[in-house]
């Protein structure tokens, strides 16, 4: 079946977006100069799964154009919510994540890149997610949206590596373990 991997980041204390999905504290940091893996780990999926509150998010920077197809997991949007500039980039489904991987798979998906907190959260739950780079931000922002969340049991990480940046920031690649109900 496709396999799911996460690249994203964090503040310090945990969050990936503020509560109104608002990433400018990321835009803080003085990091644009540096090699953090994106683009290398970008080429190495064939598209990007994300929920509806990242897509609203992203869909707004004018700079982030989509070069691999996205597939926007959401029970409230509607094929008129797709911004122009995104259409035929971009397609809706209302999949529970195995079905959704099951019909990647079918066309042709090997890797997928999975995104935003609650989709990354129920895919984890349902182990699709093969590993994640979790690269923390040295901000402390208070509040908002959580990357990780509830689990039904225990998911082991293994560290793969680690990078420290001299913007102060610290990636780390964990391959994932399946669910251990407790």
């Amino acid at each position: 079946m496709t396999t799911g991997h996460v690249f994203i980041a964090t503040s310090l204390d945990g969050f990936i977006a503020r509560r109104d999905h608002s990433l400018d504290w990321l835009m803080k940091q003085p990091v644009q100069k540096e090699d953090h893996g994106y683009e290398a780990f970008m080429a190495s999926v064939d598209g990007l799964i994300m929920g509806r509150a990242s897509f609203q998010t992203v869909a707004r920077f004018p700079d982030r154009p989509y070069a691999k197809p996205v597939v926007v997991l959401s029970q409230t949007l509607r094929d008129g919510d797709i911004p122009d500039h995104l259409l035929g980039k971009v397609r809706l489904s209302r999949a529970a994540p195995v079905a959704l991987m099951a019909q990647l798979q079918a066309g042709g998906w090997k890797r997928a890149c999975v995104d935003g907190g609650r989709v990354i959260q129920s895919f984890l739950r349902d182990g699709l997610i093969a590993d994640m780079v979790v690269t923390t931000i040295p901000i402390l922002i208070g509040d908002g949206v959580r990357l990780f969340g509830p689990l039904s049991g225990d998911i082991d990480l293994r560290l793969l590596n680690s990078r420290s940046f001299p913007s102060g920031l610290v990636s780390n690649h964990y391959a994932t373990g399946p669910v251990r109900s407790e």
